[in-house]
């Protein structure tokens, strides 16, 4: 059986409140670019952040079969919100 990984949302950047350029208004789930069945490898972009000035895309740490889905567009995620699991290869 594969071992199972849990992606959380990465730390946002330590000038994200002070600077202010990037982030504008609220950041939210733009898209979600795997469904459960997925494959995806290290590097694959998984979800489109909206920060109301860029759109950012986050990365996998890690290969594997997307095993659930713990997002969707326009969720408003925490740093540290669990986004999926995986089955890694």
């Amino acid at each position: 059986m594969s071992q199972l990984f849990q992606m959380n949302m990465p730390k946002y950047p330590e000038c994200w409140e002070t600077c202010g350029n990037c982030a504008q208004g609220e950041v939210f789930v733009l898209e979600m670019l795997v469904a459960p069945g997925d494959h995806v490898v290290e590097d694959d972009n998984v979800l489109t952040l909206e920060t109301g000035k860029v759109a950012l895309d986050i990365p996998s740490p890690r290969a594997g079969t997307v095993q659930e889905v713990f997002m969707s567009a326009g969720d408003k995620p925490a740093e540290g919100a669990p986004i999926l699991t995986l089955a890694l290869d």
